[in-house]
């Protein structure tokens, strides 16, 4: 991924998608083509002159200072997570260094994996930039069984998103974790985009999928801190969890993850019984159910399978 090609896409994206009237412009120049702010219309918004935008849009940036940025990103009405993404950008487009190659692939401490087995309650896990599952609990293990049916390591969220045809019955809102699982790589991408490991995973999703390769184009971003989910789980049926992310800062690129569910809730209820059935059922019987389906003849979705007897 060109650092210099991904500014000019974003830049005309974000400009495609604001309309005179948003900007509180006056519409001039005769019928227009497209229904976004000209060229020169961010120009004059931001302050700078045509030429100038036109080269920053071109994904010359070299320069460039974070005051022009920053005006650029209030001409175009850029949110939080979208004009972080314009200075990763900005900062991965000017010359530097070359890169220390990586060596091999990040290992998660030992003491954040205690952390994630103190969470008796939730389903907790460490993933990277990539949407790789790098550690987890027992019960992230089984809310995500059919994640982890993929014999592939390390299991990818993205992955299993849009390759993995049981994504949609895992998921109710499949749109909505497609349009976030793309959102996320987007955002990494702008913070490291001449990572070899996930250029080779955009490529291949980009290959395969034509849902990942329209919402990849659309060059969305978006912050994933806190927010709702849902599970249709082939065990316990529908799930709703709350999540929330923090970065850990002694791994840099790395970020934990919980998921919970609200007191007293059916939710509640079916993460305990997933807990129970994780506790008590054989990994390899885990990973078979897996590979169910909810849309499976014979099965009902409105009930939940209970664990065998301790």
């Amino acid at each position: 991924m060109d650092p210099r090609t991904e500014i000019r896409e974003f830049l005309a994206t974000r400009r495609a998608k604001i309309t005179p009237d948003q900007a509180g412009m006056p519409l001039y120049g005769g019928r227009r083509r497209v229904p976004g702010l000209r060229r020169e219309e961010v120009a004059m918004l931001a302050g700078v002159s045509i030429d100038y935008y036109t080269r920053l849009e071109k994904g010359n940036v070299a320069g460039v200072s974070d005051e022009v940025l920053g005006a650029v990103a209030r001409a175009l009405q850029l949110d939080e997570a979208e004009r972080a993404h314009l200075f990763d950008l900005a900062r991965a487009a000017r010359p530097r260094r070359p890169a220390a190659p990586q060596r091999g692939r990040q290992q998660v401490q030992a003491s954040v994996q205690h952390i994630l087995d103190s969470a008796a309650t939730a389903a907790a896990f460490v993933r990277n930039g990539r949407l790789d599952l790098l550690a987890a609990n027992a019960l992230a293990h089984a809310l995500y069984a059919p994640v982890y049916a993929d014999p592939a390591r390390p299991a990818n969220l993205a992955r299993f998103c849009f390759l993995d045809p049981r994504s949609h019955e895992l998921y109710p809102d499949w749109d909505d974790i497609a349009d976030m699982t793309v959102a996320v790589l987007r955002t990494e991408a702008g913070r490291d985009p001449l990572s070899r490991d996930l250029s080779a995973l955009v490529g291949e999703l980009a290959t395969n999928s034509p849902e990942f390769r329209t919402r990849w184009a659309a060059h969305d971003v978006q912050l994933h801190h806190a927010g709702v989910k849902h599970f249709r789980h082939p065990v316990v049926g529908m799930i709703e969890v709350a999540y929330d992310t923090m970065d850990l800062q002694a791994q840099p690129g790395l970020v934990l993850t919980f998921y919970t569910a609200e007191p007293g809730s059916p939710s509640e209820d079916a993460l305990r019984l997933l807990a129970s059935w994780a506790a008590t059922v054989p990994e390899s019987d885990r990973q078979d159910a897996g590979q169910q389906t909810l849309s499976a003849p014979g099965h009902d979705r409105s009930t939940r399978t209970q664990p065998p007897p301790s």
